[in-house]
């Protein structure tokens, strides 16, 4: 068993899924829909190409400051 990173961001009407340690991506009409897909993509393409044993990518999340119209925002 291996744990696996999943990114998930909306594209208009489907949620889009990828992960970043395999590099595949697929979609779906929900979040869920779209991770049961990337996860039936990523195992499809481990078969044929195996991954490399390496470290975990470290994920986190930062914030910034925009000003957009004279306006302050935080973004995450």
């Amino acid at each position: 068993m291996v744990v696996l990173t999943a990114i998930v961001h909306k594209e208009e009407d489907m949620y889009v899924a990828e992960c970043p340690e395999v590099g595949t991506v697929s979609q779906g009409k929900t979040i869920e829909e779209a991770i049961n897909n990337l996860k039936e993509a990523t195992e499809l393409y481990l078969e044929e190409f195996p991954l490399e044993e390496k470290e975990h990518p470290l994920l986190t999340t930062f914030e910034v400051s925009l000003e957009i119209g004279g306006r302050k925002f935080a973004k995450a």
